[in-house]
């Protein structure tokens, strides 16, 4: 993974924080939809999506890998 300088800076390490978070209330949400879904397709779909999402989240956790998990998880701002 090619990281510039710019992508680690403070500013970008919140904006980074913030975006992990709603990657997190994003993922919850689709899986309450697939766990209310029964045709297969769709559920796919939701799968994929979700994958791709959490590349993302793994894609910041490895940009910022001094993060704690409490900065994370959502609970803290």
């Amino acid at each position: 993974m090619d990281v510039k300088d710019e992508d680690t800076s403070e500013e970008s390490r919140k904006n980074h924080i913030l975006y992990y978070k709603s990657l997190t209330k994003i993922i919850s949400d689709i899986q309450k939809e697939k766990n209310q879904e029964f045709e297969p397709a769709i559920k796919n779909h939701l799968d994929s999506r979700i994958e791709a999402m959490e590349k993302d989240r793994e894609r910041i956790r490895g940009m910022f890998p001094d993060i704690k998990e409490g900065e994370l998880d959502g609970n803290t701002d």
